[in-house]
């Protein structure tokens, strides 16, 4: 072994531990204790960065530093029972609005994040081919009115004539019955003969019953001609509302905004092509907010409308209350809307997120301790407590929690002093403190 030694070393070594060897032989002896010095210098370096690590192992998990420590007192109290939600601002008055034809867009008169009046002009769409069809519209107005106007005249010729024959008619069987009156009578004194009264009596009879004819054809022409006419006041009255819609929709291809409000969307490519129904432009009111929130479709049951709300903006609590629920739920959980008590917030923008926190009932005279952000749920979390200069891991029991306080079950006593941020990255049973 000794020579080996010499030879990793030094080629010059080497060259006079062969010459060593060649002129003496080592023992078995010397290089047993040559072996036994090297692996006790093996061994004693090991231990020493053994014991290194461990050292440092130990002080980096059983140390922790004071400043780094959220600590929170067990007390009595109430507890707020509420459910924990997620939600984002939405403009309380938001109105979108669309193409009212199929056009494009030939002038943009404003843009995203102007503030804008009620009545002021948006954008310009071509009219040209609505304009040519409500011109049209109108002039089949006019005509049908004219052949209703026709139609009218005609209907009162053909009546007042028939209404002139009746009158004709019911003259001349009035005659008839005076000539039957005088035939009876000459008869009677044998100036006049049977045969002469009979004939005078179905003249008169005749005439009776084309009496009866023309007045039945009065009433039944007159009923006609009215249901006739009619239809043809119906016809022009739904010519005429076409024409106020499309009036109405020329008007509104002038896009103006209905209200005073803010730009949060506008189409501003001149040119482009747009479908009816298709979105040009938003409107919104920026100065005044609600809430669009949802939660897991496992609590929706217990959100409803009225219920108490407190919602969590930038660090600053805003009070509120349910002002409606979605009727479905999607992907696992529902949509409901709060409606702050405070709802001027001019400093923020849509879209900001939000945490929400429902009431739902109280629970009065419990254990509690500050809310944190190791608490998700109702269950068994292992905390650790302060004893003196020490932290003990204990397995406690929490149940409901509003945004301040979390309800203890079980496992922590009164005026315990409990760490409240996370410590997941920790499972020591103790942990030193280091001040």
């Amino acid at each position: 072994m000794g020579w080996l030694f010499g030879i990793g070393f030094d080629y010059n070594c080497s060259v006079i531990l062969l010459v060593i060897i060649m002129d003496r032989v080592i023992s078995k002896k010397e290089r047993l204790r040559e072996r036994r010095k090297n692996i006790l210098t093996y061994s004693s370096v090991l231990v020493c960065i053994t014991i290194f690590i461990i050292v440092v192992i130990s002080l980096m998990k059983d140390d922790i530093a004071l400043d780094s420590l959220e600590f929170c007192t067990v007390d009595n109290g109430n507890v707020d029972v509420s459910i924990s939600a997620s939600g984002e601002l939405s403009p309380v008055y938001e109105q979108i609005i669309t193409a009212p034809i199929n056009t494009k867009i030939i002038e943009v008169y404003a843009k995203t994040g102007d503030l804008i009046k009620e009545g002021a002009p948006l954008l310009m769409l071509d009219l040209q081919s609505a304009q040519t069809d409500y011109n049209n519209m109108v002039d089949k107005v006019k005509m049908k009115g004219y052949e209703l106007e026709q139609l009218r005249l005609s209907n009162n010729t053909f009546l007042s004539d028939l209404k002139i024959k009746i009158k004709v008619a019911d003259m001349e069987y009035n005659r008839m019955l005076v000539e039957t009156g005088n035939e009876k009578f000459l008869d009677s004194i044998g100036s006049g003969t049977t045969d002469k009264v009979k004939e005078v009596q179905f003249m008169c009879k005749s005439k009776e019953l084309g009496l009866q004819q023309l007045r039945v054809q009065y009433e039944n022409e007159r009923k006609e001609r009215n249901a006739g006419y009619k239809i043809k006041e119906l016809e022009l009255s739904i010519l005429k509302k076409e024409l106020a819609e499309m009036k109405r929709t020329l008007e509104d291809a002038q896009i103006k905004s209905p209200h005073a409000a803010s730009i949060t969307y506008i189409n501003n490519q001149i040119g482009a092509q747009v479908q009816q129904g298709s979105q040009v432009a938003i409107i919104a009111d920026l100065n005044h907010f609600k809430v669009n929130g949802e939660v897991a479709e496992t609590y929706a049951n217990r959100v409803k409308v009225g219920n108490k709300v407190r919602a969590r903006i930038n660090g600053t609590d805003y009070d509120g209350v349910v002002s409606n629920i979605e009727p479905t739920s999607k992907n696992g959980v529902s949509g409901f809307s709060v409606q702050l008590n405070n709802d001027s917030l001019t400093q923020f923008r849509p879209g900001l997120k939000t945490d929400v926190y429902i009431y739902d009932g109280v629970k009065e005279n419990v254990k509690r301790i500050k809310n944190g952000s190791f608490y998700k749920e109702p269950g068994t979390y292992m905390l650790y407590v302060r004893n003196g200069d020490e932290l003990i891991l204990k397995a406690v029991e929490l149940g409901v929690c509003n945004y301040d306080y979390i309800e203890v079950v079980r496992g922590l006593e009164l005026g315990d002093e409990v760490v409240v941020n996370d410590m997941s990255r920790y499972n020591d049973v103790k942990l030193k403190i280091n001040k």
